[in-house]
């Protein structure tokens, strides 16, 4: 299963005990199992397409055809996940892709497969795996207590590399026993066994919440809102985006590395992708002792430096010694860089709509890793495989340079713990939930002396109103009497302000703290509660 954030660590749980408990012990099982099988049939898939079409943008429209779907159906399925019953999504997706792989393995198996069908299958697959992924995601906590949750996501993240080692590996055994189709009936198996595991878990049932679930189309609106206001997305995204575009050309281009450079088999193939899974799972394990040293900027830039090394190797390999020493060198770099931005996306989210800003972060990552296939591929058709990866190289080191003022991770040190400060609106009488819009005023009097400081602190508040789901915000300035100013910000609807005060962190609560130190006197600022008047409507 994905790997879900965790509020942070965890002291004392041992890196075992998730597996003290049946439920997450099953679907671990299940998960890494499923992945292996996952992971069989994209070796197998990039394989078939070397033997059906070796044009190198063929071949690398298969790696686009896996992370387009993560670009454009990823924010849409984090609102689902908030929406819908995750474990009904789950289900009915899992059981859709069995039907569908075991049906393209008979293809497969006739020999009825053509260049065209195997991208549109791959695409597809592409569609489910980005409609589960958030809720994979967001039902690590019901499987485990809130202090085992660390160890349960750090377990997540050892399966998927498992699954990434072993699965290449024996796909390459597979094809040359049993012939290519071998793997696509085996992930087909490997699907249904997950099925099974989520059909005997019974999930205990949630209390009622305190306001009913947001519907899709808002839910989607207040998460991109939410990523453009938050200043430690926006970085994490922008370095995510500078390193994924140039990193995916030897994930596009290995199936040709293996078959024209090297001049191997299919084994030879899963051997050398086995090695890019097994050396992340030896980076995972050196990552802690690694990143205390470095820091965030630091592992990244061993990350960003370590995948252009890579790059050059794969643009030197003729023999398979030095490609597998580039997969060695490409995995501990993946593992290194992609770690270090998945946990500073983590950090910079409040829990409310972390799983919709983790939706953003897989969406921008696997986009540009979509871009980055198609356009790596077309340079290879013109400038062929060794100097395509050594401008690879250099354009990655070249993003590194001119991006590294957008740090990582600077949302380690922000509370972003809800502070549920904020008094309940009193109301004269009943205002129906979907009423709107909503416009809320806040009155300041204060000091014209300190005017400027005052405006620095309410435009920083301003970007907290945008985050919690405001849509308008402004502030004026009484021009009659120098010192009272009026701040006001517009949200959709009467339901969606009370979402509002669930929503407001700890630091929301010390940036009104700073601009409310302003006022004069002893009185709070006056709040007022406007809803737009519709006619008919008491």
């Amino acid at each position: 299963m994905p790997d879900r954030p965790s509020g942070g660590p965890t002291a004392g749980a041992s890196s075992w005990a998730p597996f003290r408990h049946p439920v997450f012990a099953v679907l671990w099982t299940a998960t890494v199992i499923s992945n292996i099988g996952t992971w069989m049939q994209n070796a197998a898939a990039g394989w078939l397409m070397t033997g059906l079409n070796p044009d190198p943008l063929i071949v690398a429209m298969v790696q686009v055809a896996t992370t387009l779907p993560m670009f454009l159906f990823g924010i849409p399925a984090g609102a689902l996940a908030d929406i819908l019953d995750r474990r009904k999504l789950l289900i009915a997706v899992q059981a859709a892709l069995v039907v569908l792989v075991a049906g393209f393995s008979l293809l497969v198996w006739l020999k009825l497969i053509t260049p065209a069908s195997l991208l549109g299958f791959t695409f597809v697959m592409g569609i489910g795996a980005a409609l589960i992924a958030p809720a994979w995601q967001s039902i690590v906590p019901q499987l485990v207590p809130r202090e085992e949750l660390s160890p349960a996501v750090a377990a997540n993240s050892v399966g998927i590399n498992v699954s990434r080692a072993i699965g290449p590996a024996l796909a390459g055994l597979f094809i040359g026993a049993l012939g290519i189709a071998a793997p696509f009936w085996i992930n087909a198996i490997t699907n249904l066994g997950v099925v099974a595991a989520l059909v005997w878990w019974r999930p205990l049932q949630r209390s009622s919440q305190h306001l009913p679930p947001e519907r899709f189309g808002s839910a989607m609106l207040i998460g991109l809102r939410h990523a453009r206001r938050n200043p430690h997305l926006r970085a994490t995204l922008i370095r995510a985006t500078g390193f994924f575009l140039f990193a995916s050309a030897y994930w596009a281009l290995l199936p040709l590395v293996a078959r024209n450079q090297v001049h191997g088999g299919p084994a030879l193939y899963g051997i050398l992708l086995g090695a890019i899974g097994g050396s992340a799972v030896i980076g995972a394990l050196l990552l802690p002792l690694i990143n205390d040293r470095l820091g965030a900027d630091g592992m990244a830039a061993v990350g960003t430096v370590g995948t252009a090394m890579a790059l050059v190797l794969f643009g030197l390999a003729r023999d398979p010694a030095v490609a597998l020493t580039a997969c060695c060198v490409a995995g501990l770099s993946w593992i290194a860089m992609l770690a270090t931005i998945n946990v500073s996306a983590q950090l910079g989210l409040p829990a409310w709509v972390r799983g919709r800003g983790l939706a953003l972060f897989v969406t921008v990552m696997f986009g540009a890793m979509s871009l980055g296939s198609m356009a790596w591929g077309q340079v290879a058709v013109h400038l062929g495989l060794p100097v395509t990866h050594i401008i690879a190289a250099a354009m990655l080191v070249i993003a590194l340079v001119a991006l590294h003022r957008w740090k990582l991770q600077t949302g380690a040190g922000v509370d972003l713990n809800p502070s549920m400060h904020w008094p309940a609106p009193v109301l004269a009488q009943d205002v129906a939930g979907d009423r709107g819009p909503v416009l809320v005023t806040v009155e300041y009097r204060i000091d014209p002396n300190d005017r400027a400081a005052f405006l620095e602190a309410l435009f920083a508040l301003s970007d907290q109103r945008w985050r919690d789901g405001a849509f308008e915000w402004g502030v004026f300035e009484d021009v009659a009497e120098p010192g009272k100013f009026v701040e006001t910000f517009q949200i959709a609807s009467w339901l969606e302000h009370l979402r509002q005060h669930e929503r407001v962190t700890q630091e929301g609560r010390q940036l009104q703290e700073r601009v409310q130190a302003f006022q004069k006197g002893q009185m709070p600022p006056p709040v007022a509660h406007l809803i737009a008047a519709e006619i008919g409507v008491e």
